[in-house]
């Protein structure tokens, strides 16, 4: 790999984490201003708008890179152009297509979520804030073109910039519109949240016009491109658009799919609740999960799937060429890593529920009930992910489709009744049997195109599960005789136990991968260098 891609990656992926933690820690100052209501209200509009969005945008950006940087390599930057044009147009004209078919899809939304009068939201409430967010997606899919363009290119600045910025202005917004509109308007949540979730919009035009900044600044450099244009290649605009649907298609299906499951859980929770009489706390409790509670649970899966898809790329080219003893030992590695990292994560979050609950939001233990049944919920959300992502590694990217509907159907068929039974642990057992069969699929699919085995990912696997085990008795008995001294009911003395109990716990769990020296099968020569910085010997 060429050291323009290896820097041009990391500034892709170190932009993507940023822009990711900035939308991670805004929700800390953003529930003290408008509450569970407002959260709630917020996941009302925020959850079919990011369903809108992955559908019109996920996989663009790389289907559009793939394009023009397959074209560009043949001297042929004339059709990356003529996508480039086109394709603005054809964003655009889908952004409002999209706006509109949202903004008049509200009413509907929200009678099929608010499904009695006494909750404490109302049809109006709902309405105003789905068509509040919807206006983000006339201008989302064209910046998103814009992105793949300069992607194509070997340029990730651009992408990186614009998303960082996008989400530095939208948290801004969010933040300052709320608290102006509680605290100095005297105006209501319904309002408040209205103006946060519009704050999408107003990211978008930060991204755009830093990516706008970035086009007048190159486009001398990109007009002489194509100056040295071939000219021999005549690529239809119809046969270009169907290469990139075809190229989208795995992207928009890993990316709508936790969106989904939560939409189920929003149209379906209420009524569920309701017809068992605990009208007066579901929509607390939808808050909890959808909003409160998943933006903890996606933590250790980020960063856990962001490693282990590095690693992607490399499976495919050992794939494509058959070379059955590197694809075998990236798989390997690529599934060990992923569980190295994400297993001990999801059992320490579900261990300190409670004072990590209380340190984000406030001190509640219907939130650490659920944050606790949730975690572990969290593996399966990035091992569906990679196993997507490995489907298109080998080319078996349709599969995706099947193992998505069939993990949906499970989700649909189960909910209610589940919901009914055990209430908000009743939607987490089916968010996590419907991911559980799709990753299911996607595993035997993976084995039977591929003629991978998973047995040494079983023997190792097995491995990481005793020393997550072990991690979880240290930092258990940690935290409980924390908890003679301290109380999680405090904020300042929820942070020390978080503190004390993570660095044991990871402490006693990279002592053990040290020991047994699976962190050098996992990580190599990247673990001496670890310990060259932390001075460690041995």
């Amino acid at each position: 790999m060429s050291s323009k891609l290896l820097r041009g990656t990391f500034i892709l992926t170190l932009g993507t984490f940023i822009s990711k933690f900035i939308g991670l820690f805004y929700v800390i100052p953003f529930f003290d201003i408008v509450g569970n209501h407002g959260t709630v209200l917020y996941q009302y509009s925020y959850v079919p708008y990011t369903i809108f969005i992955s559908i019109a945008t996920a996989g663009i950006p790389m289907a559009v890179s793939k394009f023009i940087s397959k074209y560009n390599a043949l001297d042929e930057y004339a059709v990356g152009r003529k996508l480039f044009k086109s394709g603005l147009v054809l964003m655009l004209i889908s952004g409002v297509v999209s706006f509109l078919i949202l903004y008049f899809l509200a009413p509907v939304l929200a009678g099929i979520i608010i499904s009695d009068d006494d909750l404490i939201s109302n049809h109006e409430d709902v309405i105003t804030v789905i068509r509040a967010v919807s206006f983000a997606l006339i201008i989302i899919p064209f910046m998103s073109l814009i992105r793949g363009f300069f992607q194509g290119h070997q340029s990730m600045g651009p992408t990186a910039v614009s998303q960082v910025v996008e989400q530095i202005v939208r948290i801004l917004f969010v933040l300052a519109g709320a608290y102006v509109v509680i605290n100095i308007l005297d105006g209501s949540v319904t309002t408040a949240v209205s103006v946060a979730v519009f704050a999408a919009f107003i990211g978008g035009l930060g991204g755009l016009g830093v990516l706008f900044w970035y086009w007048f600044k190159r486009k001398p450099y990109l007009d002489e491109l194509l100056e040295k244009d071939k000219g021999t290649a005549d690529v239809s605009l119809k046969d270009i658009y169907k290469e990139i649907i075809l190229y989208s298609i795995p992207f928009i299906l890993v990316g709508i799919a936790n969106p989904v499951f939560q939409f189920i859980d929003q149209l379906t929770f209420n009524r569920a609740m309701v017809s068992i009489g605990l009208t007066s706390m579901s929509e607390d409790a939808l808050s909890i999960l959808n909003f409160q509670t998943h933006k903890l649970v996606i933590i250790p899966v980020s960063l856990a799937t962001a490693f282990s898809l590095t690693l992607v790329p490399s499976i495919t080219n050992s794939y494509v060429n058959q070379d059955t003893i590197g694809f075998n030992r990236q798989l390997n590695q690529t599934f060990q890593v992923l569980l190295f990292l994400t297993l001990p994560a999801a059992v320490g979050l579900s261990l300190l529920s409670e004072p990590m609950y209380t340190v984000f939001y406030e001190h509640d233990m219907l939130g650490s009930e659920v944050l606790r049944a949730y975690a572990p919920v969290g593996m399966l959300f990035a091992l569906y992910s990679v196993t997507a992502a490995i489907l298109q590694g080998i080319d078996q990217q349709k599969f995706t489709i099947l193992s998505l509907l069939t993990g949906i159907l499970v989700k649909l068929s189960l909910n209610i009744p589940l919901i009914k039974l055990l209430q908000t642990d009743g939607a987490i057992l089916a968010t996590a049997l419907g991911y559980g069969t799709a990753i299911l699929i996607n595993l035997f699919i993976i084995s039977k195109f591929s003629s991978y085995r998973y047995r040494l990912v079983f023997r190792r696997g097995l491995l990481i599960v005793i020393f997550t085990a072990v991690m979880f008795i240290a930092a258990g008995i940690m935290y409980k005789i924390l908890l003679l001294f301290l109380t999680p009911e405090s904020e300042f003395q929820s942070i020390i136990i978080v503190a004390i109990c993570a660095l044991v716990g990871a402490g006693v769990y990279f002592f053990l991968g040290l020991k047994s020296k699976l962190v050098y099968f996992l990580f190599g020569s990247r673990v001496d260098k670890l310990k060259q910085k932390l001075r460690l010997k041995g």
